[in-house]
Protein backbone atom coordinates (compact mmCIF):
# COMPACT_ATOMS: atom_id res chain seq x y z
CA UNK A 1 0.00 0.00 0.00
CA UNK A 2 1.35 3.36 -1.40
CA UNK A 3 1.37 5.95 2.01
CA UNK A 4 1.13 9.96 0.65
CA UNK A 5 3.76 12.30 -1.10
CA UNK A 6 6.89 13.28 1.89
CA UNK A 7 7.14 17.08 2.22
CA UNK A 8 10.52 18.71 2.18
CA UNK A 9 12.39 19.05 5.55
CA UNK A 10 14.91 21.43 5.24
CA UNK A 11 17.88 20.77 7.15
CA UNK A 12 19.01 23.27 9.90
CA UNK A 13 22.86 24.08 10.53
CA UNK A 14 24.01 21.87 13.57
CA UNK A 15 22.64 19.25 15.43
CA UNK A 16 19.85 19.68 17.77
CA UNK A 17 19.61 17.83 21.31
CA UNK A 18 18.43 14.13 22.34
CA UNK A 19 15.04 13.71 22.71
CA UNK A 20 13.70 12.91 25.65
CA UNK A 21 9.82 11.56 25.99
CA UNK A 22 6.73 10.57 28.66
CA UNK A 23 6.93 6.70 29.02
CA UNK A 24 3.78 5.12 29.74
CA UNK A 25 5.13 1.81 30.83
CA UNK A 26 7.94 3.76 33.03
CA UNK A 27 5.37 6.94 34.00
CA UNK A 28 7.95 9.48 33.46
CA UNK A 29 10.41 11.53 31.09
CA UNK A 30 13.44 9.77 29.88
CA UNK A 31 15.63 9.87 27.23
CA UNK A 32 15.05 7.59 23.75
CA UNK A 33 18.26 6.37 23.10
CA UNK A 34 18.22 4.79 19.59
CA UNK A 35 21.06 3.61 17.23
CA UNK A 36 21.83 5.83 14.08
CA UNK A 37 18.64 4.76 12.57
CA UNK A 38 15.51 5.26 14.57
CA UNK A 39 12.71 2.91 14.25
CA UNK A 40 8.89 3.98 15.27
CA UNK A 41 5.63 2.21 15.13
CA UNK A 42 2.26 4.13 14.99
CA UNK A 43 -0.78 2.57 14.85
CA UNK A 44 -2.88 3.86 11.94
CA UNK A 45 -6.48 4.57 11.20
CA UNK A 46 -9.56 2.24 10.64
CA UNK A 47 -11.18 3.73 7.69
CA UNK A 48 -14.57 3.69 8.02
CA UNK A 49 -14.61 7.21 8.52
CA UNK A 50 -13.03 10.52 7.81
CA UNK A 51 -9.54 12.04 9.53
CA UNK A 52 -10.80 13.78 12.55
CA UNK A 53 -8.76 16.17 14.87
CA UNK A 54 -8.24 13.13 17.60
CA UNK A 55 -6.63 11.54 14.62
CA UNK A 56 -4.57 14.26 13.39
CA UNK A 57 -3.26 15.66 17.28
CA UNK A 58 -1.89 11.90 16.89
CA UNK A 59 -0.15 12.15 14.15
CA UNK A 60 1.08 15.84 14.53
CA UNK A 61 2.62 14.52 17.37
CA UNK A 62 4.82 11.93 16.30
CA UNK A 63 5.61 13.65 12.98
CA UNK A 64 7.14 15.94 15.60
CA UNK A 65 9.26 12.84 16.66
CA UNK A 66 9.63 12.11 13.06
CA UNK A 67 11.41 15.77 12.44
CA UNK A 68 13.30 15.51 15.80
CA UNK A 69 15.02 12.49 15.07
CA UNK A 70 16.03 13.90 11.58
CA UNK A 71 17.15 17.58 13.08
CA UNK A 72 19.93 15.60 15.35
CA UNK A 73 20.70 13.54 12.50
CA UNK A 74 19.33 10.10 12.31
CA UNK A 75 17.84 8.23 9.87
CA UNK A 76 13.96 6.95 10.66
CA UNK A 77 12.39 3.90 9.78
CA UNK A 78 8.17 4.55 10.40
CA UNK A 79 5.88 2.00 9.80
CA UNK A 80 2.26 2.46 9.87
CA UNK A 81 -0.91 0.36 10.15
CA UNK A 82 -4.25 0.13 7.91
CA UNK A 83 -6.60 -1.78 10.00
CA UNK A 84 -8.97 -2.44 6.92
CA UNK A 85 -10.71 -5.26 7.82
CA UNK A 86 -12.56 -5.12 11.31
CA UNK A 87 -16.08 -4.86 12.89
CA UNK A 88 -16.58 -0.66 12.59
CA UNK A 89 -16.07 -1.48 8.94
CA UNK A 90 -17.93 -3.90 8.01
CA UNK A 91 -20.64 -2.41 10.52
CA UNK A 92 -20.79 0.84 8.50
CA UNK A 93 -20.48 -0.95 5.31
CA UNK A 94 -23.54 -2.46 6.02
CA UNK A 95 -25.49 0.23 7.28
CA UNK A 96 -24.41 2.73 4.23
CA UNK A 97 -24.78 -0.49 1.48
CA UNK A 98 -21.73 0.14 0.04
CA UNK A 99 -18.73 -2.72 0.13
CA UNK A 100 -16.65 -2.75 2.65
CA UNK A 101 -13.64 -2.72 0.53
CA UNK A 102 -14.53 0.14 -1.40
CA UNK A 103 -15.40 1.88 1.88
CA UNK A 104 -12.40 0.84 3.36
CA UNK A 105 -9.84 2.08 0.33
CA UNK A 106 -11.86 5.94 -0.09
CA UNK A 107 -11.68 6.59 3.49
CA UNK A 108 -7.34 5.63 3.53
CA UNK A 109 -7.54 7.65 0.35
CA UNK A 110 -8.94 10.94 2.04
CA UNK A 111 -6.88 10.41 5.08
CA UNK A 112 -3.85 10.35 2.90
CA UNK A 113 -4.97 13.87 1.55
CA UNK A 114 -5.77 15.29 4.91
CA UNK A 115 -1.68 14.18 6.41
CA UNK A 116 -0.40 15.08 2.92
CA UNK A 117 -2.20 18.90 3.43
CA UNK A 118 -1.30 18.64 7.19
CA UNK A 119 2.98 17.76 5.72
CA UNK A 120 2.57 15.36 7.95
CA UNK A 121 5.87 12.95 7.30
CA UNK A 122 4.70 9.62 5.73
CA UNK A 123 6.07 6.05 6.99
CA UNK A 124 8.30 4.31 5.16
CA UNK A 125 6.04 1.12 5.30
CA UNK A 126 2.20 1.69 5.16
CA UNK A 127 0.85 -1.61 5.95
CA UNK A 128 -2.51 -2.73 5.32
CA UNK A 129 -4.15 -5.60 7.86
CA UNK A 130 -5.27 -7.27 4.52
CA UNK A 131 -1.66 -7.34 3.35
CA UNK A 132 -0.17 -8.83 6.28
CA UNK A 133 -2.15 -12.12 7.00
CA UNK A 134 0.46 -13.90 5.74
CA UNK A 135 2.74 -12.67 9.05
CA UNK A 136 -0.42 -12.76 11.23
CA UNK A 137 -0.86 -16.46 10.80
CA UNK A 138 2.29 -17.16 11.22
CA UNK A 139 2.66 -15.29 14.83
CA UNK A 140 -0.37 -16.99 15.57
CA UNK A 141 1.02 -20.45 14.19
CA UNK A 142 3.91 -19.61 16.53
CA UNK A 143 1.88 -18.96 19.72
CA UNK A 144 -0.24 -21.93 19.09
CA UNK A 145 2.86 -23.94 19.44
CA UNK A 146 4.45 -22.24 22.33
CA UNK A 147 1.41 -22.38 24.18
CA UNK A 148 0.72 -18.45 24.57
CA UNK A 149 -2.41 -19.56 22.61
CA UNK A 150 -5.29 -22.01 22.20
CA UNK A 151 -8.52 -22.90 20.41
CA UNK A 152 -12.10 -22.14 21.83
CA UNK A 153 -14.76 -23.92 20.22
CA UNK A 154 -17.86 -23.32 22.21
CA UNK A 155 -19.69 -25.82 20.27
CA UNK A 156 -21.19 -23.35 17.90
CA UNK A 157 -19.15 -24.35 14.55
CA UNK A 158 -16.88 -21.62 14.82
CA UNK A 159 -13.18 -22.20 16.61
CA UNK A 160 -11.35 -18.68 17.50
CA UNK A 161 -7.71 -18.68 18.54
CA UNK A 162 -7.03 -16.96 21.70
CA UNK A 163 -4.17 -15.46 23.49
CA UNK A 164 -3.48 -16.41 27.17
CA UNK A 165 -3.10 -12.87 28.88
CA UNK A 166 -0.51 -15.09 31.50
CA UNK A 167 1.34 -16.20 28.70
CA UNK A 168 3.99 -13.39 29.70
CA UNK A 169 4.89 -12.71 33.32
CA UNK A 170 5.39 -9.02 32.81
CA UNK A 171 1.76 -8.44 30.56
CA UNK A 172 0.30 -5.01 32.47
CA UNK A 173 3.01 -3.49 32.72
CA UNK A 174 2.62 -0.83 30.16
CA UNK A 175 -0.77 0.63 30.57
CA UNK A 176 -0.04 -0.53 35.20
CA UNK A 177 -3.80 -0.92 35.37
CA UNK A 178 -5.20 -3.26 37.42
CA UNK A 179 -7.72 -6.05 36.72
CA UNK A 180 -10.99 -4.49 37.56
CA UNK A 181 -9.57 -1.65 35.17
CA UNK A 182 -8.39 -3.70 32.82
CA UNK A 183 -11.84 -5.98 32.48
CA UNK A 184 -14.00 -2.75 32.02
CA UNK A 185 -11.55 -1.44 29.20
CA UNK A 186 -11.50 -4.92 27.50
CA UNK A 187 -15.11 -4.56 27.23
CA UNK A 188 -15.61 -1.08 26.11
CA UNK A 189 -12.67 -1.28 23.95
CA UNK A 190 -13.13 -3.72 21.47
CA UNK A 191 -12.76 -6.97 23.48
CA UNK A 192 -15.42 -9.86 24.16
CA UNK A 193 -14.85 -11.05 28.15
CA UNK A 194 -17.73 -12.75 28.50
CA UNK A 195 -17.00 -15.05 25.50
CA UNK A 196 -17.95 -19.06 25.96
CA UNK A 197 -15.05 -21.27 26.37
CA UNK A 198 -12.45 -18.75 27.27
CA UNK A 199 -9.82 -19.93 30.24
CA UNK A 200 -9.41 -16.32 31.36
CA UNK A 201 -12.18 -12.95 30.42
CA UNK A 202 -9.22 -11.33 29.51
CA UNK A 203 -7.47 -13.13 26.64
CA UNK A 204 -7.54 -11.46 23.66
CA UNK A 205 -8.56 -13.18 20.35
CA UNK A 206 -6.27 -13.67 17.53
CA UNK A 207 -7.99 -15.31 14.96
CA UNK A 208 -11.84 -15.42 14.48
CA UNK A 209 -13.23 -18.24 12.37
CA UNK A 210 -15.20 -17.57 9.47
CA UNK A 211 -19.06 -16.38 9.68
CA UNK A 212 -21.27 -15.70 7.03
CA UNK A 213 -21.22 -12.35 5.71
CA UNK A 214 -17.36 -11.93 6.63
CA UNK A 215 -14.25 -11.96 4.52
CA UNK A 216 -12.42 -15.03 5.29
CA UNK A 217 -8.52 -15.89 4.72
CA UNK A 218 -7.36 -19.63 4.79
CA UNK A 219 -5.03 -20.81 7.72
CA UNK A 220 -3.75 -23.67 9.23
CA UNK A 221 -6.19 -23.45 11.92
CA UNK A 222 -9.11 -23.03 9.82
CA UNK A 223 -10.75 -19.70 7.29
CA UNK A 224 -10.96 -16.39 9.48
CA UNK A 225 -9.55 -13.01 9.63
CA UNK A 226 -6.96 -11.53 12.25
CA UNK A 227 -7.65 -10.32 15.76
CA UNK A 228 -6.68 -6.40 16.28
CA UNK A 229 -3.93 -6.74 17.92
CA UNK A 230 -2.34 -9.34 16.40
CA UNK A 231 -2.25 -7.30 13.30
CA UNK A 232 0.00 -4.59 14.51
CA UNK A 233 2.56 -6.94 16.38
CA UNK A 234 3.11 -9.15 13.20
CA UNK A 235 3.68 -5.66 11.14
CA UNK A 236 5.92 -4.22 13.28
CA UNK A 237 7.45 -7.34 13.82
CA UNK A 238 8.62 -8.63 9.89
CA UNK A 239 8.93 -4.87 9.15
CA UNK A 240 11.18 -3.47 12.13
CA UNK A 241 11.77 -6.50 14.34
CA UNK A 242 13.04 -6.42 17.68
CA UNK A 243 14.54 -3.24 17.54
CA UNK A 244 11.70 -1.33 17.99
CA UNK A 245 12.36 1.96 19.72
CA UNK A 246 8.60 3.86 20.22
CA UNK A 247 5.12 2.26 20.17
CA UNK A 248 3.06 5.15 19.75
CA UNK A 249 -0.99 6.41 19.37
CA UNK A 250 -4.05 7.82 21.45
CA UNK A 251 -4.00 7.29 25.16
CA UNK A 252 -7.09 5.00 24.59
CA UNK A 253 -4.44 2.59 22.95
CA UNK A 254 -2.73 2.38 26.10
CA UNK A 255 -4.85 -0.80 27.03
CA UNK A 256 -5.77 -3.26 25.55
CA UNK A 257 -4.31 -2.62 22.17
CA UNK A 258 -0.95 -2.00 22.90
CA UNK A 259 -0.76 -3.47 26.17
CA UNK A 260 -1.85 -6.60 23.96
CA UNK A 261 0.13 -6.46 20.67
CA UNK A 262 3.17 -5.53 23.11
CA UNK A 263 2.32 -8.75 25.34
CA UNK A 264 1.85 -10.77 21.36
CA UNK A 265 5.64 -10.05 21.02
CA UNK A 266 7.05 -10.76 23.64
CA UNK A 267 5.39 -14.13 23.93
CA UNK A 268 7.38 -14.99 20.86
CA UNK A 269 10.22 -13.48 20.68
CA UNK A 270 11.26 -13.59 24.33
CA UNK A 271 12.38 -9.96 24.92
CA UNK A 272 11.26 -8.11 28.31
CA UNK A 273 9.69 -4.89 26.24
CA UNK A 274 8.16 -4.95 23.00
CA UNK A 275 9.64 -1.44 22.50
CA UNK A 276 11.98 0.49 24.41
CA UNK A 277 9.43 3.70 25.07
CA UNK A 278 5.93 3.25 25.13
CA UNK A 279 4.64 7.22 23.86
CA UNK A 280 0.67 7.99 23.96
CA UNK A 281 -1.11 11.32 22.57
CA UNK A 282 -3.74 12.70 24.71
CA UNK A 283 -7.68 12.83 23.75
CA UNK A 284 -9.54 15.71 21.62
CA UNK A 285 -12.77 17.55 22.40
CA UNK A 286 -14.77 19.99 21.05
CA UNK A 287 -15.83 23.07 23.11
CA UNK A 288 -15.18 21.50 26.33
CA UNK A 289 -17.06 17.60 25.51
CA UNK A 290 -15.56 14.84 24.83
CA UNK A 291 -15.27 14.44 20.41
CA UNK A 292 -16.53 10.95 19.36
CA UNK A 293 -18.74 9.78 16.51
CA UNK A 294 -21.52 8.95 19.21
CA UNK A 295 -22.21 12.70 19.82
CA UNK A 296 -22.08 13.54 16.67
CA UNK A 297 -19.49 16.59 17.05
CA UNK A 298 -16.40 15.11 14.77
CA UNK A 299 -14.39 18.17 13.82
CA UNK A 300 -12.88 16.62 10.59
CA UNK A 301 -10.02 17.74 8.84
CA UNK A 302 -11.17 17.03 5.27
CA UNK A 303 -14.14 19.62 6.60
CA UNK A 304 -11.84 22.22 7.63
CA UNK A 305 -9.91 22.33 4.65
CA UNK A 306 -13.55 22.36 2.39
CA UNK A 307 -14.40 25.44 4.18
CA UNK A 308 -10.80 27.23 3.64
CA UNK A 309 -9.09 27.11 7.01
CA UNK A 310 -5.06 26.84 6.54
CA UNK A 311 -3.69 23.53 7.03
CA UNK A 312 -0.83 25.45 8.97
CA UNK A 313 -2.98 27.12 11.43
CA UNK A 314 -4.58 23.41 12.48
CA UNK A 315 -1.23 22.37 13.31
CA UNK A 316 -0.61 25.25 15.28
CA UNK A 317 -4.15 24.84 16.97
CA UNK A 318 -3.40 21.04 17.62
CA UNK A 319 0.11 22.04 19.01
CA UNK A 320 -0.65 25.44 21.56
CA UNK A 321 -1.91 22.82 24.11
CA UNK A 322 0.53 20.03 24.89
CA UNK A 323 0.61 16.84 23.18
CA UNK A 324 0.10 14.36 26.35
CA UNK A 325 -2.90 16.94 27.56
CA UNK A 326 -7.04 16.33 26.76
CA UNK A 327 -7.60 19.40 25.38
CA UNK A 328 -10.55 20.85 23.19
CA UNK A 329 -11.12 22.57 20.14
CA UNK A 330 -12.85 25.54 19.57
CA UNK A 331 -13.48 28.33 17.04
CA UNK A 332 -11.35 30.45 19.68
CA UNK A 333 -8.52 28.08 19.27
CA UNK A 334 -8.61 28.07 15.54
CA UNK A 335 -9.12 31.94 15.82
CA UNK A 336 -5.92 32.45 17.87
CA UNK A 337 -3.57 29.80 15.77
CA UNK A 338 -4.97 31.73 12.86
CA UNK A 339 -3.68 35.12 14.28
CA UNK A 340 -0.10 33.28 15.37
CA UNK A 341 0.04 31.78 11.76
CA UNK A 342 -0.62 35.67 10.39
CA UNK A 343 1.90 37.39 12.71
CA UNK A 344 4.88 34.47 11.96
CA UNK A 345 4.44 35.26 8.68
CA UNK A 346 4.20 39.19 8.72
CA UNK A 347 7.51 38.78 10.84
CA UNK A 348 9.37 36.11 8.28
CA UNK A 349 8.66 38.42 5.97
CA UNK A 350 10.62 41.23 7.05
CA UNK A 351 14.03 42.34 5.39
CA UNK A 352 15.73 41.75 8.57
CA UNK A 353 15.05 40.78 12.47
CA UNK A 354 16.50 40.27 15.53
CA UNK A 355 19.30 38.02 15.63
CA UNK A 356 17.69 33.85 15.57
CA UNK A 357 20.05 32.02 16.86
CA UNK A 358 18.60 31.80 20.70
CA UNK A 359 15.14 31.13 19.28
CA UNK A 360 16.25 28.54 17.27
CA UNK A 361 18.06 26.55 20.08
CA UNK A 362 15.56 27.48 22.46
CA UNK A 363 12.68 25.51 20.09
CA UNK A 364 15.01 23.05 19.75
CA UNK A 365 15.55 22.13 23.84
CA UNK A 366 11.75 22.75 24.44
CA UNK A 367 10.58 20.69 21.75
CA UNK A 368 13.28 17.48 22.88
CA UNK A 369 12.26 18.41 25.74
CA UNK A 370 9.36 16.12 25.50
CA UNK A 371 7.38 18.02 22.26
CA UNK A 372 6.57 21.15 24.80
CA UNK A 373 5.14 22.79 21.96
CA UNK A 374 3.41 25.09 24.22
CA UNK A 375 6.51 26.56 25.05
CA UNK A 376 8.11 26.21 21.15
CA UNK A 377 5.21 28.62 20.36
CA UNK A 378 5.37 31.25 23.17
CA UNK A 379 9.78 31.56 21.95
CA UNK A 380 8.26 31.91 18.44
CA UNK A 381 5.97 34.48 19.44
CA UNK A 382 8.60 36.15 21.69
CA UNK A 383 10.82 36.73 18.73
CA UNK A 384 7.81 37.91 16.15
CA UNK A 385 6.83 40.74 18.55
CA UNK A 386 10.33 42.03 18.66
CA UNK A 387 10.96 41.39 14.98
CA UNK A 388 7.58 43.70 14.17
CA UNK A 389 7.82 46.17 16.96
CA UNK A 390 11.76 46.75 16.77
CA UNK A 391 12.78 45.64 13.47
CA UNK A 392 16.45 44.21 13.98
CA UNK A 393 19.64 44.52 11.91
CA UNK A 394 20.26 40.79 11.31
CA UNK A 395 19.11 40.03 7.07
CA UNK A 396 19.45 36.35 7.68
CA UNK A 397 17.34 36.19 10.19
CA UNK A 398 13.75 36.23 9.68
CA UNK A 399 14.79 33.62 6.85
CA UNK A 400 16.38 31.34 9.43
CA UNK A 401 13.33 31.27 11.75
CA UNK A 402 11.22 30.47 9.07
CA UNK A 403 13.86 27.46 8.07
CA UNK A 404 13.34 26.21 11.43
CA UNK A 405 9.42 26.55 12.30
CA UNK A 406 9.59 24.27 8.65
CA UNK A 407 11.70 21.79 9.72
CA UNK A 408 10.98 21.31 13.30
CA UNK A 409 7.20 22.18 13.83
CA UNK A 410 6.18 21.58 9.75
CA UNK A 411 4.82 24.57 9.62
CA UNK A 412 5.57 26.66 5.94
CA UNK A 413 5.47 30.38 6.50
Amino acid sequence: MHSWPAPHVPELPGRGPELRLYDSADRQVRPVTTGDTASMYVCGITPYDATHLGHAATYLAFDLVYRLWLDSGRRVHYVQNVTDVDDPLFERAARDGVDWRALGDRETQLFREDMAALRVLPPHDYVAATDAIAEVVELVEKMLASGAAYVVDAGDGHPDVYFRADATLQFGYESGYDRDTMLTLFGERGGDPDRAGKSDPLDALLWRAERPGEPSWPSPFGPGRPGWHVECAAIALTRIGTDLDVQGGGSDLVFPHHEFSAAHAESVTGERRFARHYVHGGMIGWDGHKMSKSRGNLVLVSRLRADGVDPAAIRLGLFAGHYREDRSWSDAVLDEARTRLARWREATALPAGPDAADVVARVRQYLADDLDTPKALAALDGWATDALTYGGHDAAAPRTVATAVDALLGIAL
